[in-house]
């Protein structure tokens, strides 16, 4: 692994020698500018405006332009030579607490290694200090052409130096959030916090894949084979807003949980209305036999009254016509 600066870490009057090392590393497919009409390579030139000519990178420098016009020239040796303190040594102004600092704050990472054997001592006491006080070391580093706080924190048994920005290079967050006051209900919340419980159960950072990486490759395979190029379905328009807060998120709960229930007491309430329905549908056939039989005895009685015409045969079987809807109850 390259070394990527040499310095020491200042503990107290306790110095360690250290050596610096890039601790991440990006998978960007390589690509580079070409003419759309013809493929052509397109190259950028180093082109000094002055003499008009293409000039060697041997040649090139930093320069700062003053606000009247003036232009002053800054050799690699002016910069490798300020009379910086943090140049060199990673000085430890302060211990705090692991979540005093913003995440937001936090740059680049590098792994700290000794120098030599007689540094492994000191690193491992310090190591261990950060380790068992749960605390991380506030520094001060000069990479390259700029000087940034750190801190010095542990992962995996080993000393990690990360650059952070400074604090007024955070830009304030005034006027993103949602103004005013917004209401959340309690089994709201809850539904949120169960919700992120599933999500979190067997998570594994390290089996997330870089999707954007995969499919650009396979844009690139097919173009160099002459076939047709994949193509994602379009996906669905999303909704403009939430109208049933609660119901998005008993849906979300009941997919994490691979078609689960959510809420079964909720669930089992919703089913409920499909029994009642057919509750009214039994009571139904009593009332209409009790209708009908109301029915029958008024026909009855106006035709034993309308005299002899009738027998009574023909009263019991209107009697027996007018009860026939108890039976079919």
């Amino acid at each position: 692994m390259q070394t990527t600066w040499k310095g020491t870490i200042s503990f107290g009057l306790v110095s360690i020698p250290v050596h610096l090392y890039s601790a991440t590393q990006e998978h960007d497919v390589p690509l580079h500018q070409v003419h759309a009409k013809d493929g052509g390579r397109v190259r950028m030139k180093r082109y000094c405006e002055r003499e008009e000519k293409e000039v060697p990178y041997a040649e090139i420098a930093k320069g700062y332009e003053s606000p009247d016009g003036r232009t002053v020239t800054l050799s690699d040796e002016d910069l490798a030579d300020l009379p910086l303190p943090s140049r060199k040594i990673i000085d430890v102004l302060a211990f705090v607490d692991e979540g005093a600092i913003d995440p937001l704050m936090f740059s680049k990472a590098y792994y700290v290694g000794v120098a030599d054997k007689g540094a492994a001592k000191p690193y491992a006491l310090l190591r261990d200090a950060l380790t068992e006080s749960g605390q991380i070391a506030v520094t001060k580093i000069a990479l390259r052409t700029r000087e940034s706080p750190a801190v010095l924190r542990v992962h995996d048994n080993t000393l990690v130096l990360q650059t952070c920005i400074w604090p007024d290079e955070v830009r304030p967050a005034a006027g993103i959030a949602p103004e005013g006051d917004v209401t959340v209900r309690p089994q709201e919340l809850k539904m949120a916090r169960s919700l992120m419980d599933t999500l979190s159960e067997d998570f594994d950072l390290a089996q997330l894949h870089d999707d954007y990486q995969q499919a650009l490759q396979q844009v690139i395979t097919a173009r160099l084979e002459g076939v047709e190029v994949p193509h994602e379905e379009e996906p669905g328009e999303a909704p403009d807003n939430v109208i049933d807060l609660m119901e998005a998120l008993r849906s979300s709960l009941k997919q994490a949980k691979g078609g689960r229930d959510a809420g079964a007491g909720e669930a089992g309430a919703q089913e409920e209305p499909a029994p009642r329905k057919r509750a009214p549908a039994k009571k139904s056939a009593p009332a209409a036999g009790r209708t009908a039989a109301k029915a029958g005895s008024k026909t009855s009685g106006k035709t034993s009254g309308q005299g002899s015409a009738k027998s009574p045969t023909a009263n019991r079987s209107a009697t027996r016509k007018s009860s026939a809807p108890r039976k079919a109850s």
